[in-house]
């Protein structure tokens, strides 16, 4: 970040000096100069006119756009004040100029400092601009020879030019004491642009002057091309805006991010870790919000963050819109910097969005790249920093600077993320099922459907490889769905074929922000015949605590279907029995953790003994996880009414090898005796 500090001091006794410099010049030259006698009624008329263009023409100003962004406005009273000049003198010149600077001051309300700075910084330039017009032709005021006329003529250009870059620069000098930049920061230009503009505008100020002692009648003609001049250069200006800018925020847009970053990057050889630096952030499960409220309110979300990231950034490092939910931003600055700026840019998202009666949590990641050791071109560090946002998407860091060895397990993840993808499409993924025993009757009552991935180049991958690669990715929900479809149509088979059990499905955290899922559900439901109680969905206490609120409406929608919650791996995350209550759950997993050191007459044991006769008063469900043997099994006898889970009970398998578990089990069911 930068570290220029503003010299009040000096930018106050350098205002003074053109100020005073500015007046005592006027006062002057008023009194040491006569009025022009050939100022006539048609001369006067004139200047009258070009008095009135000058007013409108700094009032409504030639905007000049480059990238997308204004660089300059052209004030078309400069062409009628160099006229006002060859005609009546500096005196005049000067009073039409500070008049309609004054005037547009006024209008746009700046301080009374300002409105004398410009007013005596544009004298000085209208004073001295008339001492080299004077100087070059003031000996062939009376001559009417071709060559006087070119020569009066060449010396008012100069004049007007001389007049323009003296502004620039006492202008500049002012910006650069203000801000604390370098004298040349504020000067730096497209010389042959600035040059060609305003040479354009001096040479209407030298027809101008040509013409004026005509009157207005032949002044009028500049009129329609000075419109003309200026609607076009609107229209090429919200052209170009609207071209660098993203409709929907108003942020900068891609386009004018790279061109950013190039400028950044060509400004000279940096040291190791000095910048340009670039930050990409992405905002998290934003997919759930457009799916489940819809895209004009996602759309409203998108306009709040962007106005929240662009009030916490300097204005030196505007915030850019990527596309969809993908923010950047270029700093100047080290790693350090541009970590500090991401963490104002996400604090600057913890207060929830209002939209309409919603309030919503809206969390982002950040990915950093810097140059050079980041990268050296846009390409570089925009890689770079992609696969930093990846990284802190995928360990949850929040902010995350990009490191070497990122690049092959991005690269991996990727490819593995794009086989899981054709695999979930595909529906090549195994669905096995594990079958949970009553202990009390010794039938098995309900199965858990687990998902196994056997890919076809490298084998079995573990649900704890892939399970957290589609949470992060968003493709849980396809995978869900997968599972879910067919569970529910394995349940269906099971049914016609007499087995009366339940089925437990797995949802994620993203399903429980899903308002959308109860109506999923039941649509599933329907489609296989399947009575809602038969369905168990089983959820994490981490889960549901990521956001409550939103959580307990959808646990209320699915129950209000009929269908069982229960929570999962109890006793690892953070909840408590009645919180659990009050969201109306009505089954407990009490973790496999504490289930497979019970016989060890410790801590487990009181732990799980304890939990199952409070659970039990409070009406719910329990299921153990992890049970081993028989021995735990009589022990988890003693404690109640329980149902047990593990490889004692059976092995995840597929849905003919569970069958014939449930035909020892419980026997033959009496449609298949009949």
């Amino acid at each position: 970040m930068s570290t220029r500090q503003p010299r009040p001091r000096l930018l106050a006794l350098y205002i003074a000096a053109i100020t005073v410099l500015g007046f005592a010049g006027t006062i002057a030259t008023a009194l040491t100069r006569e009025v022009p006698p050939e100022l006539n009624g048609t001369r006067i008329t004139s200047i009258v006119f070009l008095a009135v263009f000058a007013i409108v023409g700094e009032i409504r100003p030639i905007v000049i756009v480059r990238n997308g962004e204004e660089t300059r406005k052209l004030s078309l009273a400069t062409p009628a004040v160099l006229a006002v000049l060859a005609v009546s003198g500096p005196v005049i010149a000067v009073t039409v100029q500070v008049l309609s600077t004054v005037i547009d001051d006024v209008r746009t309300r700046r301080p009374l400092y300002k409105i004398l700075f410009n007013a005596a910084q544009y004298a000085v330039c209208v004073l001295i601009a008339s001492a080299v017009y004077q100087g070059l032709a003031g000996d062939l005021a009376g001559e009417r020879s071709a060559g006087a006329h070119a020569i009066r003529m060449g010396a008012l250009m100069l004049a007007g030019l001389i007049m323009i870059v003296l502004n620039w620069v006492i202008v500049g000098l002012a910006i650069a004491l203000a801000t604390g930049q370098e004298v040349r920061a504020p000067l730096r230009t497209d010389a042959g642009e600035f040059i060609a503009t305003h040479a354009v505008l001096m040479a209407l100020g030298c027809i101008a002057a040509d013409i004026a002692p005509h009157g207005i009648g032949v002044l009028a003609l500049l009129v329609p091309p000075a419109i003309a001049a200026r609607r076009f250069a609107s229209a090429g200006a919200r052209h170009a805006h609207e071209a660098a800018h993203d409709p929907l925020t108003g942020l900068r847009n891609r386009t004018r991010l790279n061109q950013t970053l190039e400028e950044a990057l060509a400004d000279g050889p940096r040291h190791a870790g000095q910048g340009p630096g670039l930050i990409l952030l992405d905002l998290d499960l934003f997919k759930v919000f457009n799916d489940t409220l819809g895209h004009p309110v996602g759309d409203q979300i998108l306009c709040v963050v962007a106005q929240r990231l662009a009030s916490a950034v300097p204005e030196d490092a505007p915030v850019h819109r990527l596309g969809g939910d993908e923010f950047a931003v270029v700093i100047a600055g080290t790693v350090e910097d541009a970590r500090a700026l991401s963490a104002r840019m996400l604090a600057s998202l913890e207060e929830p969005v209002r939209i309409d009666d919603l309030e919503l949590l809206v969390r982002a990641s950040a990915g950093i790249a810097v140059a050079p050791m980041h990268g050296e071109d846009v390409s570089g560090l925009m890689k770079n920093a992609d696969i930093a946002l990846y990284h802190a998407k995928l360990e949850r860091d929040r902010i995350s600077v990009y490191s070497p060895e990122y690049d092959a397990n991005t690269v991996e993840r990727l490819r593995l993320l794009a086989d899981l993808r054709a695999a979930i499409d595909a529906r090549s993924l195994d669905v096995v099922y594990q079958p949970q025993l009553d202990i009390a009757g010794r039938r098995l009552v309900a199965v858990e459907a687990l998902a196994r991935w056997n890919h076809p180049v490298r084998g079995p991958i573990g649900p704890d490889v892939f399970i957290p690669l589609a949470e992060d990715s968003g493709l849980i929900f396809r995978l869900t769905t997968v599972v879910l479809d067919t569970a529910l149509a394995q349940l269906a088979q099971w049914r016609i074929k007499g087995h009366d059990v339940r089925m437990s499905v797995n949802l994620s955290a993203r399903h429980l922000s899903d308002l959308a899922a109860p109506q999923q559900i039941a649509l599933a439901l329907q489609r296989h015949g399947v009575p809602a109680s038969s369905l168990v969905l089983e959820v994490t206490e981490t889960a549901i605590l990521s956001d409550p609120a939103r959580a307990n409406l959808v646990i209320r929608g699915l129950r209000a279907l009929g269908v069982t919650i229960a929570i999962d791996d109890y006793g690892t995350g953070n909840a408590s029995l009645s919180y659990l209550r009050r969201l109306e759950v009505d089954e407990l997993k009490i973790d496999r953790l504490f289930v497979s050191n019970i016989r060890a007459e410790g801590h487990d044991m009181i732990i799980v003994r304890s939990t199952i006769a409070l659970a039990l008063e409070l009406g719910l469900r329990v299921v153990a996880e992890g049970v081993e043997d028989e021995l735990t099994i009589e022990a988890l006898r003693g404690f109640g009414d329980v149902v047990a889970q593990g490889y004692h009970v059976g092995r995840p398998g597929p849905a003919d090898v569970v069958e014939e578990m449930l035909i020892r089990a419980n026997g033959l069911p009496a449609q298949a005796r009949a």
